[in-house]
């Protein structure tokens, strides 16, 4: 029993640092993107192709070197899908990153070569990290590295986020045209979100690979996607809180038959059903998110005083967005000064 709670907290770290790297996306970027299985893969990929290499050359592996690997290239894969989708919104931004995804998806099943096809790597010997020898048999060892990682992300997205980078974005995502007109240069800071999101998960494809020690096309299909926007959804779009708790949560719903012990009595589709009771529900009470968007203070304002009707850098006045996309939050906006 306490192997299955150590794996969910893994599972729970991996799935809250995607959640972390999507909502900079969608939740302050503004972009409905659905490539993040795309971002995922290509860092699993990249480090179990790593990890097979230095086996085969009998040769020691450190995961640290995957890592900066892996972020290095899902962050170019961000350029790629960030420099051509830079004029599309909405729906049309979400088909067009899903395309990319699935292409992704389909270079790893038929790369035989690189990536062994639909076969992909198994038996991959335990890394090390930091020269510490991880045990398989310890999962300890995952659970402490894996919400190291988390920590790390939640802190340099955080302070992102309150910088002038973070306020652009959100003028960005509230009114494009307006914040091009105050000065902001929109190509830079949305081809910037979609880098460092990439970035951020190919962590969590490294760690992913490292904890199973095996990887596989199938689990990179468009409803990880799904799954990690939905997380972000019912934590509450642009709070960095708000996505941890809506990927522990949505594990946990997912694995809850197993935890208590009913998985040989409920059928698997139980867990589908779970899955849409809870994304409904919450769409139905607070479809804000569990925890909702706080708004920055304003110098000689109070943040959530309610008088932000008129006047540059109002904000929107608590107007809710018909999609993640198109107007989503209501954070005022203040790009001209300094950290809040």
């Amino acid at each position: 029993m306490i192997n299955f709670v150590l794996l969910l907290l893994v599972y729970m770290g991996i799935y809250s640092i995607l959640a972390l790297s999507q909502n900079l996306i969608t939740g302050f970027g503004g972009m409905l993107s659905l490539a993040h299985a795309a971002f995922f893969a290509i860092g699993s990929y990249t480090t179990a192709i790593m990890m097979h290499s230095a086996a085969q050359a009998g040769a020691g592996f450190d995961l640290i070197w995957a890592f900066m690997l892996s972020a290095l290239l899902s962050g170019l894969l961000g350029v790629l899908i960030g420099l051509p989708t830079l004029r599309l919104r909405g729906d049309y931004l979400a088909i067009a990153t899903l395309g990319f995804g699935e292409i992704t998806r389909n270079v790893i099943l038929n790369w035989d070569s690189l990536t062994r096809g639909p076969m992909g790597f198994s038996g991959l010997a335990a890394p090390k990290i930091l020269g510490l020898q991880l045990d398989p048999t310890n999962k300890w060892g995952y659970v402490i590295m894996t919400w190291l990682v988390v920590a790390l992300v939640f802190l340099l997205l955080r302070r992102l986020t309150r910088s002038r980078i973070g306020r652009a974005l959100d003028a960005v995502r509230e009114d494009e045209i307006a914040a091009w007109s105050m000065g902001i240069n929109i190509t830079q800071y949305k081809v910037g979100a979609f880098i460092v999101g990439a970035l951020v998960a190919g962590f969590a494809g490294t760690l992913w690979t490292a904890y199973n020690q095996s990887v596989s096309p199938n689990s990179f299909d468009f409803l990880l996607s799904v799954n990690v926007l939905c997380m972000v959804v019912l934590g509450g779009l642009g709070n960095h809180w708000g996505s941890i708790l809506g990927a522990v949560l949505l594990v946990l719903v997912a694995e809850l038959p197993r935890l208590l012990g009913l998985s040989s009595i409920l059928p698997p589709q139980v867990r589908q059903i779970l899955f849409g009771v809870v994304l409904v529900s919450m769409m139905i009470f607070r479809p804000q998110g569990i925890i909702v968007r706080r708004r920055p203070a304003l110098p000689g304002r109070r943040a959530g005083g309610g008088g932000s009707s008129g006047g540059p850098g109002g904000g929107s006045g608590g107007r809710a967005g018909s999609s993640p996309g198109q107007g989503i939050g209501d954070a005022a906006v203040d790009v001209s000064g300094g950290d809040a």
